[in-house]
Formats: C-alpha cells, sequence, structure tokens
C-alpha cells in the first residue's frame, strides 16, 4: 500500500512529505475550535469544489483529455440530490439521494463518455462536445421556471434555482436529526478528501495509472502493446466525472439550492484555471491550489466580483505564458531543489 502511495505519479513522497501530511491534517480537525462558526461553513464550502478539480486533474492531467463538463457532472447530481431529497424524505435517505445523484452523474459521463470514445472524438474536439453538453444543461434547466417543470414534488424553478432540500443528515436518538451543517459539514469534506485523495493516489500509481499515462503519451503506441485504449479512457473519464458529480450534491446539500448559473460557461471555466494553476499533472498539487485558489477569489469577490473574474482569466495567461507545469508544481519543486542543494552544501 505505502509503495503505490509513494510511485512516481505524484509529487508528495518520501517521510518528510507524510510527516507534514498528518500535520496538517492534524490542524484541519483542530480547526473548528478555534476558528468562528462562519469561517468553519466557508472552509467546508471551499472543500466542496475541491473533488471537481481532482477529477478534472485524473481526466486531463494523467489522462490527457480536456474536459469542459465538469459542471455538466455537477449540475446532473445537483439537480437529482435536490429531485430525490425531496421526494425521498428527510434523516437517512438524504444520504440515499447523494449515493444515488452520483450514480447518475456517473451513468451520465457513461453514456456521453461511450460515444465520444469510442466515436474517436479527441483533442480539442473531446473539450467542444463536452462544453455544448454543458452550455445545453444550463439552457434547459434556465427554461424550467414553469409549474409544469416538476419531478413529484420537486420544482425546478429555472434561473430562480431549485430550493426546498434538505441538507444531508441522519436520525439521531429522542427523535433528532443530525444535520450535516457547518463544523459537522466540514469534518464530512475532510473525510471524503482524505477517502478520495488517497485512493487516487493509489489508482494512479497502480498499473491502471501508468497505463493511461502511457495513453495520454502515445495512445497509438499503447494500443500496440494491446491495451484497450478505449476502456482506459472511458474509466477515467466516469471516475472524474463522478467526483464532479459529488461535489454538485454536497453543493446542494450545503446551500439547500441549485441553479443554471453554478452550471453554465464562467461556471465550467473555473475548473480549468484552478488545474492548471496548480498543475495538471499532480493531485497533490491540484488539491493545495484548488483550495487556495477558492480562499483568494471568495477574498477578493466579497469587495469585487468583477476583479476576482479578471483574476482567474490573468491566472490562467500567467500560467499558459510562464509556468505550463502550473505554479504550485515549479514553487515545490523549487522548494526541493533547494532543500536539497543545502545538503548537499559543506557544512
Amino acid at each position: 500500500m505505502f509503495k503505490l502511495l509513494n510511485g512516481p505519479q505524484t509529487l508528495g513522497n518520501g517521510r518528510a512529505f507524510w510527516i507534514c501530511f498528518f500535520l496538517v491534517l492534524i490542524i484541519a480537525l483542530a480547526y473548528p475550535f478555534f476558528a468562528d462558526s462562519y469561517d468553519v461553513g466557508n472552509f467546508a464550502y471551499f472543500l466542496i469544489w475541491v473533488f471537481m478539480a481532482l477529477g478534472l486533474c485524473l481526466m486531463w492531467g494523467y489522462g490527457g483529455m480536456l474536459s469542459f463538463g465538469q459542471t455538466f457532472f455537477f449540475g446532473i447530481a445537483g439537480y437529482s440530490y435536490g429531485v430525490l431529497a425531496i421526494n425521498l424524505g428527510g434523516g437517512g435517505m438524504t444520504f440515499v439521494a447523494l449515493g444515488l445523484a452520483i450514480l447518475l452523474a456517473a451513468l451520465s459521463a457513461l453514456i456521453l463518455g461511450y460515444f465520444m470514445i469510442w466515436g474517436r472524438v479527441g483533442g480539442v474536439f473531446f473539450g467542444i462536445v463536452t462544453l455544448s453538453a454543458t452550455l445545453v444543461l444550463a439552457f434547459f434547466v434556465g427554461q424550467t421556471a414553469g409549474p409544469e417543470w416538476r419531478v413529484g414534488e420537486a420544482r425546478l424553478n429555472g434561473y430562480n434555482g431549485m430550493k426546498g432540500m434538505e441538507p444531508l443528515n441522519i436520525p439521531w436518538f429522542g427523535g433528532e436529526s443530525i444535520y450535516f451543517e457547518g463544523s459537522s459539514l466540514y469534518y464530512l469534506a475532510i473525510a471524503l478528501i482524505l477517502l478520495v485523495y488517497l485512493g487516487l493516489r493509489v489508482l494512479l500509481n497502480s498499473r491502471f495509472g501508468n497505463v493511461i499515462v502511457a495513453i495520454r503519451e502515445d495512445p497509438q503506441r499503447a494500443e500496440l502493446l494491446g491495451y484497450d485504449v478505449r476502456k482506459y479512457q472511458l474509466i477515467t473519464f466516469v471516475i472524474g466525472s463522478a467526483l464532479a458529480g459529488l461535489s454538485g450534491a454536497l453543493y446542494t446539500s450545503w446551500g439547500q439550492f441549485i441553479t443554471p448559473s453554478s452550471i453554465g460557461l464562467p461556471a465550467a471555466a473555473m475548473p480549468i484555471v484552478w488545474v492548471a494553476f496548480s498543475g495538471r499533472g499532480d493531485i497533490t498539487a491540484t488539491l493545495i491550489g484548488t483550495f487556495l485558489i477558492l480562499v483568494a477569489f471568495q477574498t477578493i469577490t466579497v469587495h469585487s466580483q468583477q476583479a476576482a473574474l479578471i483574476l482567474m482569466g490573468a491566472m490562467l495567461l500567467a500560467t499558459v505564458m510562464l509556468a505550463p507545469q502550473g505554479f504550485v508544481i515549479g514553487v515545490a519543486r523549487s522548494i526541493g531543489r533547494l532543500v536539497k542543494r543545502r545538503g548537499q552544501a559543506p557544512g
């Protein structure tokens, strides 16, 4: 297991990394005891989006498939959670709604991915098709304001957004329920991120991860070596899209609403910026960079939303021109070289 965790497909390897990893984890777990409840809720919100970035990193950075469809699957799962949570009721059924919403996002990815990958859609056209699917979904849910657009008790409400669903909760003793809001949602997000991150490290440093990287570098050679390229690409696409679905379902549970604006073009471009700036070739860099970008973006948005969007564009431009491998990866490698140079310096 530790051999898989410390393989070549991740930036963080070795004892020093894991010491830092566990120190950060301890600080994260202790944070709600010292922070304001509002800040804890904000941090939970930031963590919710990280899954979508990790999924795109898997598809784009390791699999070579640039997808603009992360918010498509985000929306599928988000609206599905809302519909299911309203119609199934509260309590433990909200977790059933969460699981089914992610499953529907994965199923959508399986269908869309099958037609694209078996249809030999690749390169820039892969991005165009996924972006088209995203815009179609955003347009569709935007025109569902009428009372006829409902699924059972759940109304879609067009641009006003769907609301009325319960947050994730479980029944407790005495007829009470534990609602996953604030600190409890924060801890749930931490646990899920830990599970997803370690799971992706194992996957990427296994034979499967080596094959998808080989396919990214030269799909024809990988196929000549006997690997079913389309199968590996489809599995990668489904996993990455399901992680976007997890973000969507958690987002709907967090705010108890979802609107078409969380799916459209500006939202669809955001994961590209997060992953490109962080370093699409490494999930550790994506995890760290995405969280830091979200914190900075939220801080600037409080003062000016336009300035925050301009910053996102500037970050993407700077990444393309100055650090194609990602700024977080570049900084981490520079620090590593500096530490190594000092360690080799004569006393």
